[in-house]
């Protein structure tokens, strides 16, 4: 069985560039895939960038409780299909689920086994520099960001684990040791001891 990893954290803290370095490091991990209502752009692939819906298929997947966590942007819906995460840990590869604070929050509700991971800015300061860098915010976006990271840095004691952004490579290389370090739990290896003493009762 595959382990779920939910990889979080205040906007600017750089969640997309540690995680498409993670997966560059651990090709074996399985980046979960969104689902959304909006249209494919150019280039993009269904089942790869996203499971593109319906707003009617969306919605029934929402009354079937078949999302681990959705939202609604701009007149769009954007989520976590709970069917590709399931079917992919059950063949036993790992999923990486890279998503905002409050959406982390809402998985945590339906798939408490996952492991959650916080990825922390240096400073408070290097994460205003780092949204600053954007360019596109004006300064009272910014405040509001500002604000708003120090809230979501708050809800830290959710997680199971925090990881410091200071260097991309070493963040990954926590992050990938948080992973080897999970898959070697003893909870995880207790039915395969029961197997072996079932075994050896029998012969």
């Amino acid at each position: 069985m595959g382990l779920l990893i939910v990889l979080s954290g205040p906007a600017g803290v750089g969640k997309g560039t540690v995680c498409s370095a993670l997966r560059e490091r651990m090709p074996e991990i399985v980046y979960s895939v969104s689902a959304t209502t909006r249209q494919p752009r150019q280039g993009e692939v269904e089942g790869v960038n996203y499971f593109f819906k319906t707003r009617e298929q969306f919605q029934d997947l929402i009354a079937r409780d078949a999302m681990l966590e959705y939202a609604e942007y701009v007149g769009n819906y954007y989520g976590t299909p709970r069917d590709f995460v399931d079917r992919t840990l059950a063949g036993g590869r790992d999923v990486i689920l890279e998503i905002e604070v409050q959406g982390a929050l809402k998985v945590k509700e339906k798939f408490p086994e996952a492991i959650f991971v916080f990825l922390l800015p240096p400073s408070l300061e290097e994460l205003k520099q780092r949204i600053t860098g954007r360019g596109t915010e004006s300064q009272d976006t910014i405040n509001k960001r500002m604000n708003v990271a120090v809230e979501e840095m708050n809800l830290l004691q959710h997680y199971d684990y925090a990881v410091m952004n200071d260097e991309i490579d070493a963040a990954c290389d926590r992050i990938r040791s948080i992973i080897i370090a999970e898959h070697c739990r003893r909870e995880r290896f207790e039915p395969y001891v029961s197997g072996m003493q079932a075994a050896i009762e029998k012969a």
